[in-house]
């Protein structure tokens, strides 16, 4: 499940040979940038990534968004939260939920000038609606300065998960191009 939905398509600039870590690493610097964007609004976090290519492994290049994540300004981390979302509802919830939740939002923004973020990676759908709101609560009760340590590791762990995303469907776990026997059968 996307955390929160993202703006826009998100995909790695595209060539017709190598994993999508190949792909990441010889793109051109403005493509990769334009992509890295969409998993977090900062320039400067996207140019740092893109800058340090190549990355010898999927969980370096994780390692890296961390890294640079970690060093983002307060500055950084306004323009970051400027380019987020809500978190989507899931399909069915009630009227009732979404009156809750954008109430809730309000409140939020009021407070903090700022949208809600959560990340809502490995989490079933079914608890996402209850996990959202019980949090936006809770973070409700954090100062300013509390709330803007908060907001950034989830803005941290949002672009993670939208970068490991990019990452995915075209390579395994370890970083490894897929093995494509194991897509065939013997006729």
């Amino acid at each position: 499940m996307t955390p929160t939905h993202l703006p826009g398509q998100v995909a790695i600039p595209h060539q017709k040979r190598g994993t999508t870590l190949e792909r990441f690493n010889t793109a051109p610097a403005a493509e990769v940038q334009h992509t890295l964007l969409t998993c977090l609004h900062s320039p400067r976090w996207a140019h740092r990534i893109a800058a340090h290519r190549p990355y010898p492994t999927s969980d370096a290049l994780l390692a890296a968004s961390d890294e640079a994540a970690y060093d983002l300004t307060p500055g950084d981390l306004t323009e970051a939260l400027a380019g987020e979302t809500l978190p989507e509802l899931p399909q069915g919830a009630y009227s009732a939920a979404h009156t809750a939740l954008d109430a809730a939002n309000a409140a939020y923004e009021a407070k903090f000038g700022h949208v809600f973020v959560i990340c809502l990676d490995d989490l079933p759908p079914n608890e996402s609606l209850n996990h959202v709101l019980t949090a936006i609560r809770s973070r409700l009760t954090n100062d300013p300065e509390e709330e803007r340590v908060v907001a950034w590791e989830e803005l941290r762990h949002l672009a993670r998960g939208r970068l490991a995303e990019l990452l995915r469907d075209a390579t395994s776990p370890n970083g490894a191009a897929p093995d494509k026997k194991q897509d065939t059968e013997p006729q």
